[in-house]
């Protein structure tokens, strides 16, 4: 097959990732943090949504606990804290009643805590944090996509088939690149080399447990809110694992 036609057949993704592009440079450049919270609030319900129905969630009151938890998150200035606090609540509601299914708390945790270490993130950090988060993930997935259909030859694991060795490893060593150089304005040269690398890491397996989430499901994506690219959670899991990765990482070394 030739190289031109392996990226053929993609427009509207394409398409689709120019406007998600536009969004968040529109978002940054506000630099509001009211539009942030609530751009990121949108996101996060639409992904909590869809995460209730990869867990095989029926209870339609926890979308109600969702909307409650990020309205917290709006004047709680540790918005990573809330995802512990609803774990106590959460647990002490099953102590009480034990009819409460367990797994009820997944979405709480998947995707939840990913989107409120991204929006502290931003509180504490600022906006060039995100931007610097948005560039890492987005080399990694771009830089996997093109060396993958380029010449990745080798499966990288059972739970994603299409990924391969070749493409993970170029995703990651490009993210690093190019990202370490948006970090620089946060931390020194050689910080913002380990944190791209690791966030490029992590975002990695952000999509591959995004993954295994779809093939318990039995699901190709989970949902089809975005023309080319699935649901929500398809798009923005390499940040849920990303996010918390580079928030610990600049809160433990710089």
């Amino acid at each position: 097959m030739a190289l031109k036609d392996k990226f053929s057949g993609d427009m509207d993704r394409w398409l689709v990732g120019i406007w998600l592009v536009l969004a968040v440079w529109a978002v940054w450049y506000i630099n509001s943090f009211f539009l942030v919270w609530l751009a990121l609030g949108v996101v996060y319900l639409f992904a909590f949504k869809e995460a209730n129905e990869l867990f095989q969630i029926k209870a339609d009151s926890m979308f109600f606990y969702a909307a409650l938890l990020w309205i917290a998150a709006y004047f709680y200035p540790y918005g990573n804290d809330l995802f512990v606090l609803a774990g106590v609540i959460f647990f002490g509601a099953v102590a009480y009643n034990p009819k409460i299914p367990m797994r009820d708390f997944l979405p709480f945790v998947y995707p939840t805590a990913g989107m409120l270490f991204f929006l502290t993130l931003y509180e504490q950090y600022g906006r060039a944090s995100l931007l610097w988060l948005v560039v890492v993930v987005a080399a990694t997935d771009i830089g996997a996509y093109f060396v993958g259909k380029s010449i990745g030859k080798r499966s990288f694991c059972k739970t994603s088939p299409n990924k391969t060795i070749e493409g993970v490893i170029g995703g990651i060593l490009i993210a690093t690149a190019v990202g370490f150089y948006f970090g620089t304005d946060i931390v020194d040269v050689y910080r913002a080399a380990i944190i791209s690398f690791a966030v490029s890491l992590a975002c990695v397996f952000g999509d591959l447990f995004e993954s295994y989430l779809k093939r318990q499901a039995d699901v190709k994506d989970s949902g089809n809110i975005l023309p080319g690219h699935g649901g929500m959670l398809d798009r923005i899991d390499g940040y849920l694992f990303g996010a918390i990765v580079m928030l610990m990482l600049l809160r433990g070394i710089v």
